[in-house]
């Protein structure tokens, strides 16, 4: 990827990227869910690679995310507030992106 189009997707250079984030982040906690649980393995390799990489314990607690936001979202219902607050993640800490490029 081109340093300008790195540079204009970093939040931490860009306001608008910064809010996007923001936005994103809230509206992924209501489901209990990280950023990097919208990559689909079967979509990309790489992202598929990054999970053979991590550790079961983190692989098992994504797929366990994923199943109760499916189950949130069928019902049409949100993760209750208590949830919510107590759900302590950073939501943008790139763990797949790490492991796809070997810096973990």
């Amino acid at each position: 990827m081109s340093s300008f189009l790195q540079t204009f997707l970093d939040p931490k250079k860009n306001w608008f990227a910064a809010q996007h984030m923001k936005t994103l982040s809230k509206r992924l906690r209501k489901y209990g869910l990280r950023y990097d649980d919208l990559h689909d393995p079967y979509y990309d390799l790489d992202v598929k690679e990054a999970l053979n990489r991590l550790p079961r314990e983190i692989v098992d607690a994504r797929n366990q995310r994923l199943k109760r936001a499916m189950d949130l979202s069928m019902k049409h219902e949100y993760l209750p507030e208590n949830l919510q607050v107590t759900q302590v993640f950073s939501d943008c800490v790139p763990i797949l992106v790490n492991f796809v490029s070997g810096k973990a």
